[in-house]
């Protein structure tokens, strides 16, 4: 007998559970938008994309800190990815490869040329320094670094845009005014296109900067990719 009651506790204890999991609605199902409806079945499968091992498009390397890497704005919102919405726009069939990393110093770029190298990218648009400037590091040694970024490139036969960047005026004129040149030197130097101020059009204006004055927003990086556009389709081919 007490196997068999056993057994009936057990059993009315399955059923109990098989109630409860049908009539609990799934959570992955959003039904906050009383205007959305919710497809009785499943949707189609999309298109497969091209993956970066597939898409043999020649490459852009967008190579830098975090003003490249699209810090503190939402996914698909970074310069790099406006770019290549224009780039698409106006016809250029080049594949855009966001190689920023928040907080890179120009030894931390330098650090990582054999990465952007294997890449084997037509263009890169090298944007560090602000990093160095902001920490106070030696002009002597943000410059060394910018040269070996720089000149590594060049040498491998990548095409390179440079784009700048300048301090808060309470950083000194005559830091400041050595900060700058060092990107008028290396575009001399290595004869390369410059991008005095990457955010020309951007830094100061209502809705174009973050709350930290120093990343561009959404909006800003919309104008900041039409900046380095400008630079770059003279090296590009159709």
């Amino acid at each position: 007998m007490r196997g068999t009651n056993s057994i009936v506790i057990l059993a009315v204890v399955a059923l109990s559970l098989l109630g409860c999991r049908a009539n609990t609605t799934p959570k992955h199902v959003d039904t906050s938008d009383s205007n959305q409806s919710i497809p009785e079945t499943a949707p189609p499968t999309p298109a497969p994309q091209a993956t970066p091992a597939t898409d043999k498009r020649p490459l852009v390397v967008c190579f830098g800190d975090s003003l490249t890497a699209g810090y503190g704005t939402d996914l698909g919102q970074s310069y790099p990815d406006y770019l290549q919405k224009d780039l698409d726009a106006e016809g250029y069939n080049y594949r855009v490869v966001n190689e920023g990393i928040s907080g890179n110093t120009t030894k931390d770029g330098a650090n990582r040329l054999d990465s952007i190298l294997a890449l084997k990218p037509a263009v890169v648009v090298v944007e560090f320094g602000g990093n160095d400037g902001l920490r106070g590091l030696r002009i002597e040694d943000s410059r060394a670094n910018m040269d070996k970024i720089v000149g590594t490139l060049k040498a491998s036969g990548t095409k390179v845009v440079l784009a700048g960047i300048t301090l808060p005026p309470d950083y000194g004129p005559d830091y400041i005014i050595q900060f700058n040149d060092t990107y008028a030197m290396l575009a001399t130097k290595y004869r390369v296109p410059l991008l005095p101020f990457l955010l020309n059009g951007v830094f100061g204006v209502d809705g174009m900067m973050q709350a930290d004055k120093t990343h561009a927003t959404s909006k800003g990086n919309e104008v900041v990719a039409r900046n380095v556009l400008s630079l770059l389709l003279p090296l590009l081919k159709k």
